[in-house]
């Protein structure tokens, strides 16, 4: 398969102080061009997340043609943990969870066992995903495909940087929305001449 379809899904930013709900923003992705924009709201620290991605993909009236979901890590809106088996089981699509680098575990866990309400459900679930493994410059884990899958579909759905479009347009988006400006990575100046 080739993986070059794709939704990707981001967060907006928020105040560390927000209760409440975030916004979620879904890229639909052929290959390099960008075909739609979908968003929801899930909340903070909620558990949730799993059933609105699953909508959002339905809503994107692509859901056909899609051939992956990605996530930008494994959580939204805080500790509103997605429980990736489930979402592949609701859509019929392999998720990949990409990562510039893996988490500190043990500082995610100690959160979610101290702080956060069902944070032991939502550990288990983190734990029940396995280690991220590298791949194509970042860090993932997966649910319905080998990690050779996830190097093509990495490598169909990349073109700046090591983050595959869906996510890096998804988190261009939700940075514009919500702040009315996006930051990327650093643009390079142009020389003088």
């Amino acid at each position: 398969m080739s993986f070059s379809h794709a939704i990707g899904f981001d967060d907006a930013p928020f105040a560390r102080e927000h209760r409440g709900d975030v916004a979620v923003f879904g890229t639909v992705y052929a290959r390099h061009t960008l075909h739609g924009v979908v968003s929801g709201r899930v909340q903070r620290d909620g558990q949730d997340s799993t059933s609105e991605l699953a909508r959002l993909v339905a809503a994107s009236g692509a859901a056909e043609h899609l051939h992956l979901i990605l996530l930008q890590g494994v959580a939204l809106a805080g500790f509103n943990v997605v429980d990736a088996p489930t979402l592949r089981a609701l859509t019929g699509l392999p998720v990949l969870i990409v990562a510039r680098r893996p988490p500190d575990w043990a500082r995610l866990r100690a959160a979610l066992l101290t702080r956060v309400p069902g944070g032991a459900e939502k550990w288990r679930l983190i734990e029940a995903l396995g280690p991220m493994e590298p791949c194509r410059g970042v860090w993932v884990q997966r649910v319905g495909l080998h990690l050779a899958e996830a190097e093509t579909a990495l490598a169909a759905l990349t073109v700046t940087g090591r983050i595959p479009e869906p996510l890096r347009a998804a988190h261009l988006i939700a940075g514009g929305v919500t702040r009315g400006s996006s930051r990327g990575g650093r643009v390079q100046p142009r020389e003088k001449g």
